[in-house]
């Protein structure tokens, strides 16, 4: 299948959207300098645009997201702040645009499907894990680098992953901080299917075209009772959530953090302080 719809840039061209099937909307990550990390532009176009598509008289019945230029995304877009400015605008990031994104992905009220044709990494992952599905390249990585950089993740982003893959498996995924390949994320549950890299486009939108076409009724309503049954468990004691906020916080003014960051882009191992 192929699209003749033309494409509109969004955020300075960094998010592009089209319509490659009836029923179908796409948004391409293409943030090729960066590896298709997540900035306040795209992150704040990808909910605008999916508060848009989920108004009564949009014709939207599934949202494809992917990536351009052979990635799907390098999480989040912190690497260049100024060392003075760090923990106030790194915090602010992943606080602000980066939630409201995952929020409105996950209320979106019709499927959404992640097509990865690269690696994922970091808040790239979590932002394929709010899309009811994933399809992946069967030749890329996926990983969680918070152990490798000093960072302490959010613990709604923990339970979204616990949600998916189980205790064991995040554990393995955040505390070991390795990459996995995509057979072993689909046999984790991370992603549904893996496809030949050749046939990635094909299969997502082959997928997304199928979710499209079902029930709008059913998809709505199933979306709500499987979220609804998740949801049941109910919020975190105020006092509790308030600590594992301030652990994150402290985590984003640490001295490790900067090391982990510096130590990655300098290709060395870090050298931990413990603060």
């Amino acid at each position: 299948m192929s699209s003749n719809a033309i494409s509109r840039e969004l955020a300075d061209g960094k998010l592009l959207i089209d319509e490659p099937a009836e029923g179908v909307v796409r948004l391409t990550i293409s943030n090729p300098a960066k590896r298709n990390a997540l900035d306040h532009p795209i992150l704040d176009a990808i909910s605008a645009t999916l508060s848009a598509l989920a108004a009564p008289d949009s014709s939207a019945r599934c949202v494809l997201l992917t990536g351009a230029h052979g990635m799907f995304s390098a999480g989040y877009d912190i690497g260049e702040i100024p060392d003075k400015e760090f923990e106030e605008r790194a915090e602010a990031l992943v606080a602000h645009p980066f939630t409201e994104a995952i929020d409105t992905l996950e209320a979106f009220p019709y499927p959404t499907l992640a097509a990865l044709p690269g690696h994922t990494i970091g808040g790239g992952l979590e932002l394929a894990l709010a899309c009811d599905l994933r399809v992946a390249n069967r030749d890329i990585k996926l990983g969680m680098p918070p152990a490798k950089l000093g960072l302490v993740y959010s613990h709604t982003g923990l339970r979204r992953f616990i949600d998916a893959i189980g205790a064991a498996r995040t554990r393995e995924l955040f505390l070991l901080g390795r990459y996995i390949d995509a057979p072993t994320a689909e046999a984790w549950g991370l992603v549904n299917r893996v496809a030949p890299p050749t046939q990635l486009d094909n299969n997502a939108l082959e997928l997304a075209v199928e979710l499209a076409g079902n029930a709008p009724l059913s998809q709505t309503g199933n979306k709500r009772v499987i979220a609804a049954l998740l949801d049941e468990r109910g919020e975190l004691p105020r006092d509790v959530e308030s600590e594992l906020i301030e652990l994150r916080r402290a985590s984003f003014a640490s001295d490790d953090l900067r090391e982990g960051m510096s130590a990655f882009a300098e290709k060395r191992p870090p050298r931990w302080q413990g603060r």
